[in-house]
């Protein structure tokens, strides 16, 4: 019985954080076409929506039901709860400022990249990167250098776990091919993203490395293919961003 006890309340947890999901994904819903989509009963989802309501988890708007602002600051504490967050984000900034585009430092968590800061500079284009947002490690050049420094058997078991989503006609889908791209990261010391997550967009990133040699983290330049091309998206970004993650590992080591 306390087995059984303990299953129910596992997937009513489950349940939980899959209704949360998918206002998310809808951009708030109504009742009906909540329990439509996660195929549960009206009563089913009325009562876990009630549940989320008295906590403060989710506002009701006329008939429509929407994240609340709890998470905001949820979100925010998540993004400043490891002091190297909170020292890299000026440095994003800066980075901004100097390339002109967009600037991001993102970190992996459960086989996914994550936003934690972001920036624009005056020529910099959004592609729809929200703070928190995540994203697959063989489609950017966050996940590639992240990667690049995980120990054998983490990157084994990780890639076990995850799919190899195809996001552009250009995305590494193969696992051999993807081991080899990390081989190159490895030896030049940052990843590139070509057009791999979306087309004529690139990026390239260099890790941020602890002490003990694991990547922290990774900061990251991107923009247009048109204007990041030839010797600036080979040679001059990635010098510029080796930099930056030097500057921020020295803070790290004598903080």
């Amino acid at each position: 019985m306390a087995h059984e006890d303990t299953e129910s309340g596992v997937k009513s947890i489950q349940r939980m954080f899959r209704i949360v999901e998918m206002l998310m994904e809808m951009d708030g819903a109504r009742l009906t076409d909540l329990a439509n989509e996660l195929d549960l009963p009206r009563s089913t989802t009325h009562r876990y929506l009630a549940t989320l309501l008295e906590c403060g988890c989710v506002v009701k708007e006329g008939n429509e039901y929407q994240l609340g602002l709890k998470f905001l600051d949820i979100g925010g504490y998540t993004r400043i709860r490891k002091d190297v967050y909170k020292l890299v984000e000026p440095k994003v900034a800066k980075l901004a400022e100097r390339t002109e585009e967009r600037t991001q430092f993102l970190v992996e968590e459960h086989g996914d990249i994550i936003y934690i800061h972001r920036a624009t500079g005056p020529q910099g284009v959004g592609a729809g990167s929200r703070l928190g947002r995540r994203m697959p490690v063989n489609a950017t050049s966050a996940g590639k250098v992240i990667l690049a420094h995980m120990p054998d058997d983490e990157v084994s078991d990780l890639l076990d776990d995850h799919e190899f989503p195809k996001q552009t006609e250009h995305t590494i889908t193969d696992r051999d091919e993807f081991l080899d791209e990390l081989d190159r990261v490895r030896e030049r010391g940052h990843g590139f993203n070509d057009q791999e997550y979306i087309n004529g967009l690139r990026s390239v990133g260099v890790p941020v490395l602890h002490p003990d040699g694991r990547a922290i983290g990774a900061i990251t330049v991107s923009g247009p293919t048109h204007r990041l091309e030839g010797d600036l998206y080979r040679e001059q970004l990635p010098r510029t961003l080796k930099g930056v993650a030097n500057e921020i590992e020295l803070e790290i080591a004598y903080s």
